[in-house]
């Protein structure tokens, strides 16, 4: 055979060749290759869909974060805000005790120095008639004495 002859052979076995494989073996390949370039376009789009899911999830929660924050501080300034009003209240119920115990004490005091006044005033009126006593024994004139007693002990 000649070379001429081999070459056409060869040429028309490689058309069979690529007539086969372009009729058997490459539309499996393709629809593989199709395929799975579905597969992958659809798991990067999942992908995004997650990501961006994912950042508004984050944006919620920051939100929710915030939220909590500023409710625990308005609880905590309200929770100061009555602590305060307590112990205020606190501070103006014992200063009022204070004023009533300080004025009871006052009041006790001023009975205790007049109870004293009198309990003193009642020991010198009897010294004063004891005294007056011995001096009426030695003189005669009772009325006069009893008089300057009298005066003496409401004096006193």
């Amino acid at each position: 055979m000649s070379i001429t002859g081999t070459l056409i052979i060869q040429i028309i076995v490689f058309l069979i060749l690529v007539g086969f494989t372009m009729k058997f073996v490459w539309p499996p390949i393709a629809a593989a290759l199709d395929e799975r370039a579905k597969k992958i376009a659809d798991g990067l789009a999942a992908a995004d869909k997650a990501k961006a899911e994912l950042s508004a999830a984050d944006k919620k929660v920051e939100q929710e974060l915030a939220k909590t924050r500023s409710e625990t501080a308005a609880l905590l300034a309200d929770a100061e805000r009555r602590a305060q009003a307590i112990v205020e209240e606190a501070k103006g119920r014992a200063t009022e005790e204070a004023n009533r115990i300080i004025a009871a004490a006052r009041t006790e005091a001023e009975q205790q120095a007049v109870k004293a006044r009198d309990a003193l005033r009642d020991q010198v009126a009897a010294l004063a008639v004891k005294g007056a006593e011995q001096i009426l024994r030695k003189e005669v004139n009772a009325s006069v004495h009893a008089d300057l007693l009298k005066r003496l002990q409401t004096e006193l």
